[in-house]
This record gives structure tokens, C-alpha cells and sequence, in this order.
């Protein structure tokens, strides 16, 4: 399986998981758009009052997954994720954490809460 095909298999794992966990999904895959220093959110979802984005990894072990989410990449999925509640303005009012689901083949998961 190819890297890119094995990531989106990975977040739709990732999306299974948090599902049984009790969080609705709102959207995957939201791109902001080219020029706008915003990066893509893997996953939105919500849980209560919480909205939460989150970063899925899928690497060979979970120390690698949690380290390859580098400061650049955080700071452009608060970017992302500004500008998914300026086309959601219904979403505002929500509490917002940012979260990492780290998958390791063959189905392990690690949920951090506010991973950054």
C-alpha cells in the first residue's frame, strides 16, 4: 500500500475510533486554500460543546508518530482551523482543542488531548 493511500486509510481508522469514543465527525480532509499559509485538518469533530481538530499520524511506531507533528505543521492547523470557523460562524461559540490520534499499523491508536 502506498504512503498516501495508507495515511487516508489511517485517518479513516482514525475517524472509526473516535466515533466509538462518542465524537460526532463534522468534516475530514478540510483544505484551506493555496496562498493562505493554512494547512490541511485531518479530522473535525465534536464531542459536547467541543470542537475538536485533530492531526492523525500513522508511523511505524508511536514515538515516531507523536514526533513527526512539527511546530510548523501545528501552527498551520490553527491557521486551518481559524479559518474552517470563519465559514462555520454556527461553530464559534464552541470550545476548540487540538488533538493528535497517532496510528500504528496493525491498529494500535493513541488519543492526545490537546497534543498543541
Amino acid at each position: 500500500m502506498k504512503t498516501c493511500k495508507t495515511g487516508k486509510f489511517a485517518e479513516r481508522l482514525a475517524c472509526l475510533y473516535l466515533f466509538c469514543k462518542g465524537y460526532n465527525i463534522v468534516a475530514r480532509n478540510q483544505i484551506t486554500g493555496k496562498g493562505t499559509g493554512a494547512g490541511e485538518v485531518d479530522i473535525v469533530a465534536r464531542r459536547g460543546k467541543t470542537l475538536v481538530f485533530i492531526e492523525v499520524k500513522k508511523r511505524q511506531n508511536g514515538e515516531k508518530a507523536a514526533y513527526a507533528i512539527s511546530e510548523q505543521q501545528k501552527a498551520r492547523v490553527r491557521r486551518g482551523a481559524e479559518a474552517f470557523l470563519n465559514r462555520h460562524p454556527e461553530l464559534q461559540n464552541s470550545d476548540i482543542r487540538f488533538d493528535a490520534v497517532l496510528v500504528v499499523f496493525p491498529f494500535s491508536f493513541t488519543h492526545i488531548k490537546n497534543a498543541f
